[in-house]
C-alpha cells in the first residue's frame, strides 16, 4: 500500500512539452535563455550527432524546423548541455559541438576579409573577436577539430569540406615572435598551426 502523504511523482518532460514551452517563448524574439531560470527535470533521451543530426529516442529528428526549434533554446552550463525554457531545464547530450558549421562566404581580402559562415540550422556568423574562431588538434593524431563560437560558449564544428577552404584561405603571420599559419576574419587573425608544423 502506498503511503497517501507521498507526493506525486511529476510527469517527465518530453520533446513535445519541450517544443511548445519554446514556441511560445519564441512568438516573442530570440529565446533569452542566459535569463531563465527554471527548476531542473532531469535528462531528456535526445542527443545531437558530432555531425549535426539531433536525435530522440534513438531516432533521427526529420523536421528542421523542430531542430532549429530545439536548437534556439540549448545552453551551456559548464561542461553540460541544456534545453532551457521559462518553465522547465532538461540535460541533453552532445557528442561534440550543439552546432556543424556547413558552408561559409567570403567577402573582401587581405586585413578587411570577412567569413560568414552557416549552421546546419541556418544560423549565420560573421568570424571575428566576438565570434572567434579556434582548432585543437588530436594530441595522438594531430588531427584538426576547428571551431567557431556562434553564441554564449556554444560552437560550431566546422565541417570538413568547409575547413580545407579555410586552409586554402590561409595566411602566415607572426603572432607574439612565431609564425602561425591561419586566416583573417573581423580584422582579426585566427591561428590554425604553427608554421614551423607544416609539411
Amino acid at each position: 500500500m502506498t503511503n497517501p502523504k507521498e507526493p506525486e511523482k511529476t510527469a517527465q518532460p518530453s520533446a513535445d512539452s519541450i517544443a511548445q514551452s519554446a514556441s511560445k517563448a519564441a512568438k516573442k524574439g530570440p529565446p533569452p535563455v542566459h535569463l531563465w531560470n527554471p527548476p531542473f527535470c532531469g535528462d531528456l533521451d535526445m542527443r545531437i550527432a558530432r555531425d549535426g543530426t539531433w536525435f530522440y529516442l534513438g531516432t533521427p529528428i526529420g523536421r528542421k524546423p523542430l531542430v532549429k526549434l530545439f536548437s534556439s533554446i540549448i545552453r551551456k552550463d559548464g561542461d553540460d548541455y541544456f534545453l532551457v525554457t521559462p518553465v522547465e531545464k532538461v540535460g541533453i547530450t552532445v557528442e561534440d559541438a550543439p552546432f556543424v558549421a556547413i558552408d561559409f562566404d567570403v567577402t573582401d581580402s587581405g586585413p578587411d576579409q570577412t567569413l560568414t559562415f552557416t549552421t546546419q540550422v541556418d544560423d549565420e556568423v560573421v568570424a571575428g573577436p566576438d565570434n572567434p574562431i579556434r582548432v585543437e588538434r588530436d594530441p595522438e593524431t594531430g588531427e584538426p577539430s576547428p571551431y567557431i563560437l556562434v553564441r554564449a560558449n556554444l560552437e560550431a564544428l566546422i565541417d570538413r569540406k568547409s575547413f580545407y577552404r579555410l586552409v586554402d584561405l590561409g595566411v602566415h603571420v607572426d603572432v607574439d615572435g612565431q609564425s602561425w599559419f591561419g586566416v583573417r576574419s573581423g580584422g582579426q587573425f585566427f591561428p590554425i598551426i604553427p608554421s614551423k608544423d607544416l609539411d
